[in-house]
């Protein structure tokens, strides 16, 4: 059956699908401890800061690196779901009760999000002609590995990169800048983060009220969403905030926020550059 409001559903769904398609893949942050994930868009964004002098960054994907492809059934007895392996007291190995108790504190990924793991950054470039292609790429390389860990939390493993063109020796300012370089399309943009953070519940307000966090944000529902065995809360993060660091101490603040102690998973869905900053930043120094 059909109503006056239906187009209007049908839009606002429609909408809804092209905003979470937006986001790419969600990337897990840190390790499965973490209970933490990150849009590939956001994460992209990020990583296109990460300039070298000869080096036009493209297209640049992300997804999981080819030895977490394979490795699937080797993982440790704590990434097990609640219910598998022997539990304490029946027979098993010792410490099976610490296993148990740390596999509760694990909430799933979110929809759609990949399994926590090494990953893989995929990624066009145009290289200056008068350097050695080889050199270009290894520096390019290591700033994007940089950045990655540095500013974002992610576990790179693999860079794989591709030449698509050489950069004309007479305009030297293609080299350093590289905000011509063309982005993958997205069917929607990102959800954008509001200048003031809103809360939801005790969960919100304490999400919102941790550094680093610009606002709550609502791509997937709602900003905090409460299921029977986890907490999901999804937040944007400030450029000059390690995206991991913001996410841990969100999980830190909405336990401590939330009665029934349910495990809690974070999503970061952009990373809000400060007013004024520049978006093509340089790599950070290794070690940062």
């Amino acid at each position: 059956m059909t109503t006056e409001r239906s187009p209007q559903r049908a839009d606002g769904w429609t909408a809804a699908v092209r905003q979470r398609l937006g986001l790419g893949r969600l990337l897990p942050l840190g390790g499965a401890v973490d209970g933490a994930w990150i849009a590939e868009t956001a994460a992209a964004s990020v990583l296109r800061g990460a300039t070298v002098e000869g080096a036009v960054l493209g297209t640049l994907r992300i997804g999981p690196a080819r030895e977490a492809t394979t490795g699937a059934e080797t993982r440790p007895e704590a990434l097990r779901p609640v219910g598998t392996g022997s539990p304490a007291g029946t027979g098993g190995p010792a410490g099976a009760g610490v296993v148990a108790e740390a596999a509760l504190a694990l909430p799933p990924a979110p929809p759609s999000g990949l399994p926590p793991g090494p990953l893989r950054i995929e990624a066009e470039f145009r290289a200056a002609g008068d350097r050695p292609l080889p050199e270009s790429a290894a520096a390019l390389r290591a700033a994007l590995v940089t950045a990655a860990a540095a500013r974002l939390g992610l576990e790179i493993a693999e860079v794989d990169l591709r030449v698509t063109a050489l950069l004309d020796d007479a305009a030297p300012d293609q080299v350093t800048d590289g905000a011509d370089a063309p982005s993958p399309p997205a069917p929607a943009p990102v959800a954008k983060a509001s200048t003031k953070a809103e809360a939801e519940g005790p969960a919100g307000e304490a999400a919102a009220a941790v550094p680093g966090v610009v606002s709550l944000t609502r791509v997937l529902g709602g900003a905090v969403h409460t299921a029977q065995d986890h907490i999901r809360v999804e937040v944007a993060t400030a450029g000059d905030h390690r995206a991991l660091d913001v996410a841990r101490s969100v999980r830190t603040a909405v336990s401590a926020a939330t009665a029934d102690r349910l495990p809690v998973s974070v999503l970061v869905t952009d990373v809000v550059e400060a007013p004024g900053a520049s978006r093509q930043r340089p790599a950070l120094p290794a070690g940062r």
